[in-house]
């Protein structure tokens, strides 16, 4: 039986939970933990309610810290959330804290499972949820520039008139400011992206991944529902042991940073890393921006 344990049911968590029950799926068991015990009463019995029309058959309960014992996954969605006008490394003090009690009772229930992370600022907190824990590097796993990938893939599908599942290529780095998309790499079927777009076309798409963010929060106040499909898919690479290439913020053990880079994921979390050719523009970005999450993490650790 796959267990997967969640923690922190805001708007991410819920809308990850949302997605778990309304596609394929190998979790077999959902246990929901949040401070607020009436929220996580009400959301079992509103997900429950759905299962009827759901493709997977999933058992959903309230859960606690003692459900880590035999979990196989723990997805982390608790913290502050980013407001108007903050940047995802304004958040690093409130959060950091909040993982230390979190990570500390995690591991007191002798989990044994794969993290994954999606609070922010993303890299910073996955690199203390590997300090705070203990476990192998290949099982602490942040949700990284997954989200901002599909953010890429949309865009530049839409422009193209095309599926956004057949365009291949990564925004890397810092799921933040410092990200930027690795243009020398995009590929649409064997050809490269240059054939398609121009230079313009391609900051004005760069520019609107790295600014989605900010867009989505100033009108609606949060993002859930991009994140919460990014968590399902690695999830199911997990849970699925499909060795499948995803990019989600890894370990870097040259830089001792997290930062999001594309790896194979499997039951035992990142089996391997793909490194792959980047021009030497794409290098020095590459290096900005592990700097900054450096910068970020020397700050709290």
């Amino acid at each position: 039986m796959n267990k997967v344990v969640l923690i922190g049911c805001g708007n991410v968590g819920m809308s990850y939970a949302y997605a778990l029950v309304n596609q394929q799926t190998h979790v077999d068991e959902l246990c929901l933990i949040d401070l607020d015990m009436d929220r996580v009463k009400g959301e079992v019995m509103d997900l429950n309610h759905s299962l009827p029309y759901s493709p997977s058959k999933i058992h959903i309960k309230c859960g606690t810290y003692k459900d880590l014992s035999d979990a196989d996954i723990c997805v982390i969605c608790a913290g502050a959330n980013q407001k108007v006008g903050e940047t995802r490394m304004d958040l690093i003090n409130k959060n950091a804290k909040i993982f230390k009690t979190i990570i500390d009772e995690v591991m007191q229930n002798n989990f044994k499972g794969v993290f994954i992370v999606a609070t922010n600022p993303l890299d910073v907190m996955s690199y203390i949820t590997w300090k705070y824990s203990g476990l192998p590097s290949r099982k602490v796993i942040g949700s990284g520039t997954s989200l901002d990938s599909a953010r890429l893939k949309y865009l530049v599908g839409n422009k193209l008139g095309i599926s956004a599942k057949c365009v291949n290529g990564y925004v890397i780095g810092e799921h933040g400011d410092s990200e930027f998309v690795a243009w020398s790499s995009v590929n649409i079927g064997l050809q490269n992206i240059n054939y398609f777009l121009s230079d313009n076309d391609k900051q004005v798409i760069e520019d609107e991944v790295r600014n989605a963010a900010y867009e989505i929060i100033n009108r609606k106040g949060n993002t859930s529902y991009g994140i919460g499909s990014c968590l399902v898919r690695i999830t199911n690479a997990i849970l699925g042991d499909e060795k499948s290439v995803l990019v989600v913020s890894t370990y870097d053990q040259i830089n001792d940073v997290y930062v999001g880079l594309p790896v194979v994921l499997g039951r035992a979390g990142v089996i391997n890393k793909i490194y792959f050719n980047i021009n030497r523009t794409e290098e020095a970005k590459l290096q900005k921006s592990i700097d900054t999450i450096k910068d970020a993490i020397n700050k709290i650790v």
